[in-house]
C-alpha cells in the first residue's frame, strides 16, 4: 500500500458488471481532475485468444478439464504483483491492452484477440486503478491484494450472475446456451478457489441480489433490471462511514447490519458516488501531504 501513489482496484467475475463500476469511477477521477492510469485485467492474461485456445485443449487432453482465465496457470499474477508493487513505491510500471474486438484492435493494425506490446507508465499519474478479475488475489506465493490501497468487489449473486454471462455471451459473441454453460462449469473450481476469496479482502463490496425468478438461469429471457433488484453494501470496517447521510440521500435504502446497507438497484451509480468520492479525495489529500 502508498501513501504518494495509490492503487485502486476493482475485483469480479466475467459478466459480474465491474465495467459499470469502473464507469462511475471514471466519472469522479474526471470531475475531480484526477489523472488515473488505468489497468485492464484482461492484459494480464497469460495468452492471447488463439494461445488461449491451444492451451485449454492441450490441458483438456491431459486430464484438466477447468483450465480458465480465472486461475492463475492462465495469467501474469506475478507480473500484476510486481505492476502494483512498482507504482506504489515510484509510480513507475509497464502496461499493456487486450484488444477484444474488431473495433479496438483496428488502430493497432492488429487482430482481435492479441495484445499490443508494454508501455511505460507515464510520470504524471495521480493513482493507479484496476478492473478485472483478480485485484485482490493472494495465494502462499503471490499477494497482489496487500498493495491495494482501495479494493471493491462487484459480486452479484450467481445465478445472476450466469443469467449476466448468458445474455452476453449469446448477444454480443454468438456462443450458445450449450457453449456457455460449459464455460461456466469449467471455470468453477478456479471461481471457488481463486475469485470467490477475494470478496473476504474487499474493503467495499457491492452485491447485487435480484427481487424476480432466478431460479433457471438458462432459460431466463431477461437480465433483470435495476429496478428488479436491490444492491447489498458491505464495509469491511465501517469506522468514518456515515450511515445517516448514505441513508438519507438513497431514497429506500436501509442498515441490515452495523456494517451493511441496502439500497434499490438503481441507486447503486449514486451510492458509489457517495461512497468512494470523500473516499478517493482522502487519498489524494494524503498524497499531496505526504
Amino acid at each position: 500500500m502508498s501513501v504518494k501513489h495509490p492503487v485502486v482496484a476493482i475485483t469480479g467475475s466475467s459478466g459480474a458488471g465491474t465495467t459499470t463500476v469502473m464507469s462511475s469511477f471514471k466519472h469522479i477521477f474526471r470531475r475531480e481532475g484526477i489523472n488515473a492510469q488505468i489497468v485492464e485485467g484482461d492484459s494480464f492474461h497469460r495468452y492471447n485468444r488463439m494461445e488461449m485456445r491451444a492451451a485449454m485443449k492441450e490441458a483438456e487432453a491431459a486430464g484438466n478439464r477447468h483450465f480458465s482465465h480465472f486461475g492463475p496457470e492462465a495469467n501474469l499474477l506475478g507480473e500484476l504483483e510486481n505492476l502494483f508493487k512498482s507504482y506504489s513505491e515510484n509510480g513507475s510500471g509497464r502496461v499493456r491492452r487486450y484488444l477484444h474486438d474488431a473495433e479496438e484492435a483496428a488502430p493497432y493494425k492488429q487482430d482481435p484477440g492479441t495484445f499490443i506490446d508494454w508501455q511505460p507508465i507515464p510520470g504524471d499519474t495521480d493513482m493507479m486503478f484496476y478492473e478485472g478479475l483478480h485485484g485482490g488475489y493472494a495465494d502462499d506465493q503471490i499477494n497482489v491484494a496487500k498493495h491495494v490501497d482501495l479494493l471493491v468487489g462487484v459480486v452479484p449473486i450467481v445465478n445472476l450472475e450466469w443469467i449476466q454471462k448468458l445474455h452476453r455471451d449469446q448477444k454480443m459473441r454468438g456462443y450458445s446456451a450449450e457453449a456457455v454453460v460449459d464455460t461456466i462449469l469449467r471455470r468453477m473450481p478456479d471461481y471457488i478457489n481463486h475469485i470467490m476469496p477475494q470478496f473476504s479482502r474487499t474493503h467495499v463490496n457491492f452485491q447485487r441480489v435480484p427481487t424476480v425468478d432466478t431460479s433457471n438461469p438458462v432459460i431466463a429471457k431477461d437480465i433483470p433490471s435495476a429496478d428488479e433488484s436491490m444492491v447489498v453494501i458491505r464495509f469491511a470496517n465501517p469506522k468514518g462511514i456515515d450511515f445517516p447521510y448514505l441513508l438519507s440521500m438513497l431514497h429506500g435504502a436501509m442498515m441490515t447490519r452495523p456494517n451493511t446497507i441496502v439500497i434499490p438497484g438503481g441507486k447503486m451509480g449514486l451510492a458509489m458516488q457517495l461512497i468512494f468520492t470523500p473516499m478517493i479525495l482522502r487519498l489524494m489529500d494524503m498524497k499531496r501531504r505526504a
